[in-house]
C-alpha cells in the first residue's frame, strides 16, 4: 500500500472521504490529488439547535445524558470514533469534521431552560459525550463555561472529558461544584510521546499539558481521572504502565482505558493515516485488530466492542489491572451528588432561609 492522501498541515484527515448518505461525490484523479491544497482553514458555524440535553442509550458508556456545546471537533484526532457523525449534516467524516464546527451559541440559555423544566432530574450530564468541550474556539467563545455558569449556579452534577489544558481556566466553577460533590473530571491521554501525539491529535494539548491540568485541577479539590484512549494495539499499548504512572504523580484518582474503534469513514482515515505515519508497524497494528475483533477490524457489538476479545484484549487488561494496582489508581466511576441542586429559578439563599 501507497500514500495517495497528501498531509494537510494541522489537520488528521488527508482529505474529506465521500459521504455515505450523498449519492454523489468529488473524486480526484491522483494527480490532482497530490496537487490539493496542503492547509485548510477553520469554519465556525451556527448549529440551531433546540435542545443541548441528549439522551444516551448505549449500554456500555456509563451515563444517560449528555451536553455538546460544539459539533465537530478541531483537535483533528484522527481515530476518533465520532467523524461519522457530521456525515448526517450532509459533511465528510474527513476533513469537514475538523474544520467546518458547528457552534451551539445558545447552548448556555438551552442547558438552564432544560434542568429547569419541573420533570427533570438531575442525574449527571457529561460534557462532552461525543466531540470536545474544549476544543481551540472555547476559548473565544466560551460557550462550555458559560454551560458550567449555568451548572455551578444549579449546583448540578457534571462530569468532564477533555484532551485540552484549557479546563484549567474553569477550575474556579469545577471546585465550587466539587463543594458540593457535584463535579469530576477527566483527561484523555493517547501516548506520552509528543511527536507521535502531534500526528495522531494535531491540535489537542500536548500530553505533558494534560498532565499538568490533572495536577491543577486535583491540587483545587475536583475529583481527576486520566482515560488511556484510545489504546492502539501495536502502537500505543505499552505505554499504559508509563500513562498511569505519570497520571498518578500528577494527581489523578481513578483510570480507564478504550481499546481503538474504527467505525465507518474512521477506518480508512487511519489505515492511511498508520501507512503514512507509521509505515513499519501498519502490518502489526491491522494484524492486532483483527485479533481484537474476531478477524475483522472493527465490531459494534454492545459489551465488547470498548476491549475487544482474545488473548491481546485479556493482555492490555492484565496490563492496565497492574499498573492500576502499582500506582494506587482506581476504576472511573461517576459517583456524582445532586443532593444540594436547586432548580434554575429558585434562589439557593433563599430556600435556605426555610
Amino acid at each position: 500500500m501507497t500514500r495517495s492522501l497528501p498531509i494537510v498541515r494541522g489537520r488528521g484527515a488527508g482529505l474529506d472521504l465521500p459521504n455515505r448518505f450523498e449519492r454523489l461525490h468529488l473524486e480526484l484523479a491522483p494527480g490532482e490529488a497530490a496537487q490539493a491544497p496542503h492547509a485548510r482553514k477553520t469554519e465556525y458555524l451556527k448549529d440551531p439547535a433546540r435542545t443541548v440535553l441528549t439522551r444516551n442509550r448505549s449500554p456500555d458508556v456509563g451515563f444517560d445524558w449528555s451536553v455538546n456545546p460544539y459539533r465537530g471537533c478541531e483537535h483533528g484526532c484522527v481515530y476518533c470514533y465520532a467523524r461519522p457523525t457530521h456525515e448526517y449534516l450532509g459533511m465528510s467524516a474527513g476533513l469537514d469534521f475538523e474544520s467546518r464546527i458547528l457552534v451551539k451559541e445558545d447552548a448556555p440559555t438551552l442547558l438552564r431552560q432544560g434542568i429547569a423544566k419541573p420533570g427533570w432530574a438531575p442525574v449527571p450530564l457529561v460534557m462532552s459525550g461525543v466531540t470536545d468541550p474544549y476544543q481551540p474556539v472555547e476559548r473565544r467563545l466560551r460557550v462550555t463555561r458559560r454551560c458550567l455558569e449555568v451548572l455551578a449556579r444549579a449546583r448540578h452534577p457534571v462530569a468532564l472529558i477533555t484532551k485540552s489544558r484549557l479546563v484549567e481556566r474553569d477550575v474556579d466553577l469545577l471546585a465550587e461544584l466539587a463543594r458540593f460533590e457535584a463535579a469530576h473530571v477527566t483527561l484523555s491521554i493517547t501516548t506520552l510521546d509528543r511527536r507521535l501525539q502531534r500526528a495522531l491529535e494535531p491540535r489537542a494539548s500536548p500530553p505533558e499539558h494534560r498532565l499538568q491540568a490533572v495536577r491543577t485541577i486535583a491540587d483545587a479539590g475536583v475529583p481527576v481521572a486520566v482515560n488511556v484512549a484510545p489504546v492502539i494495539p501495536g502502537l500505543t499499548d505499552h505505554e499504559i504502565p508509563g500513562i498511569l504512572q505519570a497520571a498518578a504523580d500528577a494527581g489523578a484518582v481513578a483510570a480507564s482505558y478504550v481499546m481503538l474503534r474504527l467505525p465507518g469513514a474512521v477506518r480508512p482515515l487511519f489505515l492511511e493515516w498508520l501507512q503514512t505515519h507509521c509505515p513499519d508497524r501498519a502490518g502489526k497494528v491491522r494484524s492486532r485488530l483483527e485479533s481484537l475483533r474476531g478477524g475483522d477490524l472493527y465490531d459494534a457489538t454492545f459489551g465488547t466492542r470498548m476491549r475487544g476479545e482474545g488473548p491481546f484484549a485479556e493482555q492490555v487488561r492484565d496490563l492496565f489491572r497492574i499498573g492500576c494496582a502499582r500506582t494506587g489508581l482506581g476504576r472511573r466511576e461517576l459517583t456524582l451528588s445532586a443532593e444540594h441542586f436547586v432548580r434554575p429559578g429558585r434562589d439557593p439563599d433563599q430556600l435556605a432561609l426555610f
